[in-house]
């Protein structure tokens, strides 16, 4: 199929949203400099689909009967843009340049060649529905009857919701599509064709070959999708979790316990999906209309699960990512006592040092990696500091001073685990005891923070110039002491302080 005219219904509406997002002003822009050029350009792959189905994107993939590279630099100099090489053996370039003062303005250009005529580009596209294109100069001159060059009927996939593979060559072309069928689907709402599902199972050891970078951004941008537990399952199913992650591969059979309800593999599985219902982005089978109710949430913890953490990362991805792999070492660790208890001692611990050797080879920033590896190391820290009651204040600061960035996150984790445990056989009197909890931990953290934020009592030049000591280890140990203090109430004044380090000092050298 060469093109088809579409319908007026769809014109219109494909029309209406070109419009509303303001992607038309910039399109005759780019209009009138290719025609200045000589050069024919087509607008493909995501932004026509993405304008199909009403959904705005500042991204937008243009296709030249040209040199791209030299086409991007004249159209980078023209709109006063900037000019980024992205494949110089492909011939790929992108212009990056703000249409008005608003941060909303910022448009991308992605700019490719392509030999002989569209259609021949489209064949080598990915998935039907990015396989379409519109001749831009036509755009521009008569928008009310808009040509969709549509092939491989990417236009009825649209409507039906599917991705489905253009053929089942792509994969062999550039595994990371294996990833982007699943996280498409996730982004659209849309369902993974039959056909194209069992090209992926057929395909999925292709991913072991993929630069480590490109599964960090495919994984991370289905990470971030609210539900996306259900997808992690998904790429199970399709034989691209283990893949992805050869060391979840032990963890499948592994036996756990009488109080789990699933192996290690299910139950890590498990515990994403309560990661998604924690953050109320997704649903858990077990759950009734009460059991979020003791589970402290506000606005502040939203924020914070949506912070960006890095490009491309969120609290919220990591959180899953760390859910994933929190009990990775579980089957090293795995012991039997001679009185028939199992135990996985160390498994916190080992499964720390795993969880970065993975992040790192998948190209996460220091950030990423040292948030997931301190969640994957004090996930049982949460409960193991109320064993008896409440835990103290003292035990409250020491876990936040020990699990910094990652201590709101951690004990979110640890109640994501207690889902994932038990499943349907959750004792509801145990579960409230453990999110009242961390609703406490919490509560007195923002407290802690009010009394340390504000006010610092002393300072290493006060105890050097009056107590003579020298700078160094202890020194730091004694101001982080001050400062503990401090937090749970205990000092509250400069004059409170060096009484506190005077006696200090005293029963140190009586001993």
């Amino acid at each position: 199929m060469m093109g088809l005219d579409l319908t007026k219904k769809v014109s219109k509406e494909f029309l209406g949203n070109l419009t509303e997002s303001g992607a038309m002003p910039v399109l005759s822009r780019i209009s009138g400099l290719l025609s200045e050029s000589g050069v024919r350009g087509y607008v493909v792959g995501g932004f026509v689909r993405d304008t199909l189905l009403g959904r705005p994107t500042p991204d937008i993939d243009i296709a030249v009967a040209a040199d791209a590279l030299e086409i991007a630099r004249r159209v980078a100099d023209a709109l006063n843009g900037k000019y980024v090489l992205l494949d110089e053996a492909f011939g790929v370039a992108r212009v990056i340049f703000a249409e008005g003062k608003a941060a909303e303005g910022r448009w991308q250009l992605d700019f490719s060649s392509y030999e002989g005529d569209i259609e021949q580009d489209l064949a080598r596209r990915d998935f039907t529905i990015d396989a379409m294109a519109i001749d831009i100069g036509h755009l521009i001159r008569d928008s009310r009857n808009v040509r969709l060059i549509d092939p491989y009927n990417g236009c009825e996939d649209l409507e039906r919701g599917l991705v489905r593979g253009v053929s089942e060559a792509i994969f062999e072309a550039d595994a990371v599509r294996l990833l982007r069928a699943v996280r498409l689907a996730a982004e659209l709402g849309f369902s993974v064709d039959s056909d194209t599902e069992s090209q992926i199972r057929r395909h999925a050891y292709l991913v072991s070959g993929i630069a480590g970078e490109r599964v960090r951004e495919e994984l991370l941008r289905l990470l971030v999708l609210p539900g996306s537990g259900r997808f992690v399952v998904y790429l199970d199913r399709l034989g691209l979790l283990t893949a992805v992650l050869p060391e979840l591969v032990v963890l499948k059979g592994v036996e756990q316990p009488r109080e789990h309800f699933w192996d290690v593999f299910g139950h890590s599985l498990k515990t994403v999906q309560a990661v998604d219902f924690l953050l109320q982005q997704g649903d858990w089978e077990h759950a009734d209309g009460e059991l979020l109710a003791t589970v402290p949430w506000s606005a502040g913890l939203a924020r914070h699960f949506e912070r960006e953490v890095s490009s491309g990362s969120t609290g919220g991805a990591l959180l899953r990512l760390a859910a994933l792999l929190h009990d990775v070492a579980k089957p090293q660790t795995k012991t039997i006592e001679p009185d028939g208890r199992m135990r996985f001692l160390g498994h916190a611990r080992e499964g720390a040092s795993i969880a970065v050797a993975v992040l790192e080879r998948l190209r996460f920033s220091t950030k990423e990696t040292r948030l997931v590896e301190t969640m994957v190391k004090y996930h049982l820290r949460p409960m193991q500091m109320s064993q008896e009651g409440l835990p103290t204040h003292r035990a409250i600061y020491r876990y936040f001073r020990d699990a910094g960035e990652a201590g709101i996150d951690t004990l979110f984790l640890s109640m994501a685990d207690h889902l994932a445990t038990r499943g349907p056989h959750l004792d509801r009197a145990g579960w409230q005891e453990h999110t009242h909890i961390v609703d406490y931990v919490l509560k007195q953290y923002y407290e802690q923070q009010k009394q340390v934020r504000p006010v610092k009592l002393v300072d290493g030049h006060d105890l050097i110039n009056i107590f003579g000591l020298s700078p160094g280890p202890d020194l730091g140990e004694l101001l982080e002491a001050v400062r503990e203090a401090q937090a749970v109430g205990e000092i509250t004044s400069r004059e409170e302080a060096l009484e506190y380090v005077r006696n200090r000092l005293s029963t140190e050298g009586n001993t």
